[in-house]
């Protein structure tokens, strides 16, 4: 089986593709995974100049040098340190072929189209070898990465950041409410209302036991804390799925958790009904943040 399906090479500053493997393979995520190397690379400025992009069973590599950008596709079972490399040998036999003010005269795409037969043999040196043939290459490409590791970059930054380049978003800070995610859909207004009531509901529960933990009962304290977190979730769920904010993912998950969790340990202020109704209004909620994608294009308007 193939590790390396895939090798671009494009240039920094535009995105203008410079060369590519030529591949014969059907594979649907590798189709997927080619279409998301071309949307990198219209961003790349935005990007660190190592970075990983991580699929199901395909990640992307790339580094960027003397502006030129060095990509490929690799299995996800190929090291780290070997997919580098690879582009590292990459990023030597072209600059070796190309100088630098060739490249910046380059006016169409592919100008380089002879240099697919160097990346084919680099591939099939990786692919049937297992490697570079000097392993000190390869153990000078380890050190480096424990120094300089790539940054994980995900797709949701991937769209985003092409979206500014592209001048279809504005750059926001905080916590990106200027950005434009896709319209509001009916099951999207029914989870915002019932987020809302359950949100309601653990709050009045709250209150009213707090008065009464604070008048006879302190042990009750911690069902005050678990009503209150709940509550404090709920709403944070709807403003993430109205507003667009990093790290959506790891946030959703870590607010449907705690409502799973305080859920829990109201079992005996709540009957087994009222439970699964809040729990099953926090995933109906999480499912549709996580579902709901950035607009591709804002309409101006002023046009």
């Amino acid at each position: 089986m193939s590790m390396i399906l895939f090798a671009f090479v494009v240039r920094v500053r535009d995105g203008l593709p410079l060369s590519a493997s030529t591949d014969f393979e059907h594979n649907p995520e590798l189709q997927e995974r080619k279409h998301q190397l071309r949307t990198i690379s219209k961003a790349l400025g935005r990007f660190p100049d190592r970075g990983t992009v991580k699929g199901q069973q395909l990640h992307i590599y790339f580094t960027s040098s003397e502006g030129v950008s060095y990509m490929t596709v690799c299995h996800c079972s190929l090291p780290v340190a070997k997919a580098f490399c690879f582009l590292e040998d990459l990023r030597w036999e072209f600059t070796a072929c190309f100088s630098s003010s060739v490249v910046s005269l380059a006016a169409r795409p592919y100008p380089f189209l002879e240099f697919d037969s160097t990346i084919q043999r680099l591939k099939q040196q990786y692919n049937q070898c297992g490697g570079p043939a000097l392993e000190v290459t390869l153990a000078e490409v380890q050190d480096d990465l424990k120094i300089h590791p790539p940054q994980i970059i995900t797709f949701e930054e991937v769209e985003l950041s092409n979206g500014i380049a592209n001048g279809h978003l504005e750059p926001a800070s905080g916590s990106g409410q200027n950005i434009r995610l896709e319209p509001v859909t009916a099951p999207g207004v029914l989870s915002l209302v019932l987020n809302i009531v359950c949100a309601s509901l653990n709050l009045i529960r709250g209150v009213h036991l707090f008065e009464y933990t604070f008048q006879d009962d302190n042990d009750g304290i911690w069902n005050v804390v678990a009503f209150l977190l709940a509550f404090i979730s709920g709403i944070c769920q709807c403003h993430l799925y109205v507003f667009h904010s990093s790290l959506k993912k790891l946030k959703s998950f870590t607010l449907l958790s705690v409502i799973v969790l305080c859920n829990l340990y109201l079992l005996g202020l709540r009957n087994m009904w009222q439970l699964a109704f809040h729990i099953s209004v926090a995933s109906l909620s999480t499912v549709l943040i996580l579902s709901r994608k950035l607009q591709d294009k804002i309409n101006d308007c002023g046009v």
